[in-house]
């Protein structure tokens, strides 16, 4: 019956919608009026339709993403951080991520009472040591351990290796030939200010450069961190297109396709003023990770850029998952990105974007090249600086930042954590890349008229 009462339709082309909405615009311009230019140089236009398509977008018959909740420790004492991991455990996170300071840390204290069968366990290590990645995965066969160490990436953001190039690269093949996995973090170009396109040919370059170094990968398995920002529907499709990017270059090699995506909310936009629009902010960006498909989301507290971490901001990040998961379902529902069209336009455009850049790159002599002699340095900073100045002439608005801010707002006395970028004169070999947020000069104006 109702197949009936849709025949009685006929179809209506994409022509004729434009035609439509160009008789109701009474003599504007189409594209100066709907037509949205984004600094990735793609035009969104104000709605897309089946037949601008040479084959419909695909729509997979996989199962929901079952991504997972994950909570974030500095370990700076180990019976603390146990104590920690297991309370957030018990509120609802089913991952942890350690950040480990040091070697000296002990493993058999820090996990002491973890559920090895249900808990995905992340290290961070600010030290290069294979030894110690050992002893972590001696630690239990059972245990989902990921190690991210990505020693071009601690290159690209300290401007000097842990210890020199050859050192590294023989803790780092040490670390893989133990792990099978290889850890490439592309949320330092992010919160640096790299456009999406940048984002992703950076990382495809980055990890190329390990692909081409390894001789042992067969088997190898990367997980990819990922910064997300606010712009909806464009950080679905980056995410979408980094799976796409990723699948292209592992084939070239003969590998697994399969890559691991964990998130988190990029710090860029995030602001001292008003700073409960973070929140808000927080949680359009973990919604955008899963939407895209990520496997681990680790949310960012709304006060992380000047509180030390503290109970009511851990919980209130982890709440915002919770709810997003457990009341709105965001683990049930069967990939809804795909096969719409908007999404598969701008991440088929994002991923051909991305992939002719990162072409260039390699025709160029390659990522760490680039890195050495500050390409990829000054690029950033152009795209960081275009994205400034939007930010400065309100076009790029943060509400209570640059649009709509309460005058009454007071920060100064609340500030436990120095929220901007740090100076810290030292010689490097290569040019650091620096994460800044947009917010930053505008709030230190503010906290001197306080």
């Amino acid at each position: 019956m109702s197949k009936k009462l849709f025949e009685e339709f006929s179809d209506v082309s994409s022509k004729e919608w434009k035609q439509k909405i160009q008789a109701d615009l009474k003599g504007a311009d189409y594209n100066e009026t709907l037509i949205w230019k984004t600094n990735e140089g793609i035009d969104v236009k104000p709605f897309y339709h089946a037949d601008e398509f040479s084959s419909l977008p695909n729509v997979s018959s996989s199962l929901a993403t079952k991504w997972l909740i994950c909570d974030t420790i500095f370990v700076s004492d180990v019976k603390k951080s146990n104590h920690f991991a297991k309370e957030f455990l018990s509120r609802g996170a089913q991952s942890i991520k350690f950040i480990i300071p040091s070697k000296d840390v002990s493993i058999n204290e820090l996990l002491i009472g973890i559920d090895a069968y249900a808990t995905s366990l992340y290290f961070e290590l600010q030290f290069l040591d294979s030894e110690f990645v050992k002893k972590l995965i001696a630690f239990s066969s059972k245990t989902k351990i990921y190690i991210l160490t990505d020693i071009v990436g601690n290159l690209a953001k300290t401007g000097n290796w842990f210890t020199t190039l050859q050192e590294d690269h023989n803790h780092f093949e040490t670390i893989i030939n133990n792990t099978s996995t290889c850890s490439v973090d592309l949320s330092l170009y992010q919160n640096a200010g790299a456009t999406m396109v940048q984002q992703l040919a950076y990382s495809l370059a980055h990890t190329n450069e390990y692909l081409n170094h390894l001789e042992n990968k067969k088997d190898l398995k990367i997980i990819f961190t990922v910064s997300v920002g606010t712009n909806y529907f464009f950080e679905i499709a980056k995410l979408r297109a980094l799976r796409i990017l990723w699948k292209s270059l592992a084939s070239e090699y003969n590998i697994t396709s399969d890559c691991h995506i964990f998130a988190t909310p990029t710090k860029r936009n995030k602001t001292l003023y008003d700073y409960n629009t973070n929140l808000l902010r927080t949680t359009t960006e973990c919604m955008s990770a899963i939407l895209g498909g990520s496997n681990t989301v680790n949310n960012l507290a709304y006060d992380a850029i000047y509180h030390k971490n503290n109970e009511f901001g851990n919980r209130i990040s982890r709440n915002q998952l919770l709810v997003l998961k457990h009341e709105s379902y965001f683990d049930k529902v069967n990939n809804p990105a795909d096969g719409t069209y908007y999404i598969e336009s701008i991440t088929q455009q994002l991923a051909e974007k991305a992939l002719e850049l990162f072409k260039d790159i390699e025709a160029n002599a390659g990522f760490l090249k680039q890195l050495k002699e500050g390409i990829i340095q000054r690029k950033i900073k152009e795209s960081a600086q275009n994205e400034q100045t939007q930010f400065n002439t309100g076009e790029d608005v943060l509400l209570g930042t640059n649009k709509h801010p309460n005058p009454n707002d007071k920060m100064k006395q609340d500030l436990e954590l120095y929220p901007f970028v740090k100076t810290n004169p030292r010689k490097t070999l290569i040019e650091p890349i620096i994460e800044k947020r947009l917010a930053e000069t505008s709030e230190q104006n503010r906290l001197k008229t306080e």
